[in-house]
């Protein structure tokens, strides 16, 4: 559970990286071998993206159907897209979506990867082998839908994440979600574990700022026991 101080901090961060990720310019990344081009209202590439696209990379089967929950500019639905032939991309941001669509068509695979507006799993349909998420971190109301990709008002779409994930699984289906101490990670891992899944922490980044040392970590929530 955070303290008061975590949570007074969490705010004062938020506030400061909110306005420092927002720009009116079109933004182009080279990133994990392609292209991706970011307009304003659409989150951009961190320097800790990484930590999740390799791991898409390094886990995707050919044989694999693959969901990218929160696509934003679509970058981890063109690294799974790489590798699997069927690939669904969802995000509530229609400037998000458009930014997917556009991502995926200038990187060879837009016959591979399907864009749907959908609020968590509300226009999802079937069962992945795999499913990514990068969640918003934080849990207060976002003022806008650029916003809304770091912040998640009392975590609705976490809880409704893992609430449906286990009916979107195939057998063997696996799952990695990217979340950091910027966010209340305690309560992810008990939404995790009210849903019957075990967090396994496959890798982690430290950075420092403002004084704060943050970590990022890429988590395998899995079913049943460690």
């Amino acid at each position: 559970m955070l303290s008061p101080d975590d949570v007074d901090r969490i705010h004062r961060w938020h506030e400061q990286a909110a306005n420092g990720i927002r720009d009116e310019t079109v933004r182009t990344f080279s990133y994990l071998g392609h292209k991706i081009v970011v307009p304003p209202r659409v989150m951009p590439i961190s320097g800790t993206s990484s930590l999740l696209g390799e791991a898409v990379l390094e886990e995707v089967r050919e044989d694999d159907r693959v969901l990218d929950m929160g696509t934003g500019s679509g970058v981890n639905a063109i690294l799974a897209a790489s590798k699997s032939h069927e690939v669904v991309a969802v995000d509530i941001s229609p400037h998000a979506l458009e930014a997917a669509r556009d991502n995926a068509a200038r990187n060879g695979v837009g016959d591979r990867v399907t864009v749907l507006h959908s609020d968590v799993f509300s226009a999802v349909e079937g069962r992945f082998d795999l499913i990514v998420f990068d969640p918003p971190f934080r849990w207060f109301a976002p003022r806008d839908l650029f916003e809304a990709a770091i912040t998640d008002e009392d975590y609705r779409a976490l809880r409704a994440f893992f609430a449906g994930a286990r009916a979107h699984l195939t057998p063997r289906g696996r799952m990695l979600v990217f979340f950091g101490t910027s966010g209340d990670l305690p309560y992810l891992k008990k939404l995790a574990a009210e849903a019957g899944f075990t967090s396994e922490v496959l890798g982690r980044q430290e950075l420092t700022r403002d004084g704060w040392q943050v970590e990022y970590l890429l988590i395998r929530p899995k079913v049943g026991g460690p």
